[in-house]
């Protein structure tokens, strides 16, 4: 997710148990790698493997190109996306607006498969609204381009994130394709993974949205899936520890001016449950020094565990 799953966010998600993360989305003009926001998602050689980087863009040679500059500065796997509904990149005929031309969905699939020697996965929608919903002729022209596994979210390039996610086109497309399979949308539980599973048939779960502000759910999923058992959630100091590295990670990585800003918006989803809170987000949203956030988190979980706050 472009602005989310940067390194301090996909590193969390590993130690917390997910199975597999993917970069921020890349475009595949490379003509536009200088700029600083480009140069921080496209260093990949010191993460832990496997390295799985996804690039976005409409024409074959530039997401051909794209892939091989990718592996060379260390991914281990090319993720393509063809599912971002956002409005800036279906524009530029890129993410789900692909989903209405089948025929450039084949040459910019086989084009990325023929460029590079490591796995090439796709990332797609059920299709371009509720009355064109290819995503199963997607799927067999994915399969049969030499792509080694798909992700489909439950929704269409028109549903954007409303409503909510349909699982049926998915099960259908398991009984198409012979490769790996990742149910996408609205799984924000482990008995939501368990079922969605069931339902589709899919090989495994992929979480976006639940897992802001709560990275734990990735370990608890797994550990459900494995062991049939519910995890409890993180205590409150548990929270705030994880809380406090990812901030830190944040710090580190972008430096202190950028990374307080977009530390924000991350203490902000971990806020969302947490009573009290919202007087403190304020707060915590005008702090511009790196240490002050962080005394700033210390201090509100202290009053939260000491019983200071009402929810």
């Amino acid at each position: 997710m472009a602005g989310i799953t940067d390194r301090p966010f996909r590193q969390l998600c590993r130690e917390q148990g997910a199975g597999l993360v993917v970069s921020e989305m890349v475009t595949s003009d490379v003509r536009l790698w200088g700029s600083r926001k480009s140069r921080q998602r496209l260093a990949h050689d010191s993460e832990a493997a496997p390295r799985s980087v996804q690039i976005a863009g409409g024409d074959p040679a530039m997401m051909a190109e794209a892939a091989r500059m990718n592996q060379q500065l260390g991914a281990q796997i090319i993720d393509i996306n063809m599912g971002c509904p956002a409005k800036k990149v279906c524009n530029k005929a890129a993410g789900s607006a692909l989903l209405r031309d089948e025929q450039l969905v084949g040459q910019i699939l086989a084009a990325v498969v023929a460029a590079v020697d490591i796995p090439v996965t796709l990332k797609i929608r059920t299709g371009w609204d509720r009355e064109q919903r290819n995503a199963p002729r997607i799927a067999r022209i994915a399969e049969d381009s030499g792509i080694q596994a798909l992700a489909v979210h439950g929704r269409t390039k028109a549903d954007l994130f409303n409503g909510v996610a349909e699982y049926d086109t998915i099960a259908d497309i398991r009984q198409q394709i012979s490769i790996p399979l990742f149910a996408n949308g609205d799984i924000d539980s482990p008995a939501k993974a368990r079922q969605v599973l069931d339902y589709t048939g899919a090989d495994a779960v992929m979480i976006g949205r639940a897992a802001q502000g709560r990275p734990w759910l990735l370990g608890q999923i797994a550990h459900y899936l494995s062991h049939g058992e519910q995890l409890a959630e993180p205590d409150m100091a548990s929270q705030r520890d994880i809380m406090l590295g990812h901030i830190r990670a944040l710090h580190t990585f972008y430096g202190d001016l950028q990374g307080v800003r977009i530390a924000r918006k991350h203490v902000g989803w971990y806020l969302k449950t947490l009573p009290g809170a919202e007087p403190f987000r304020k707060i915590f949203n005008r702090i511009e020094c790196p240490k002050e956030q962080q005394q700033g988190i210390n201090g509100f979980f202290a009053r939260v565990m000491e019983g200071g706050l009402a929810a």
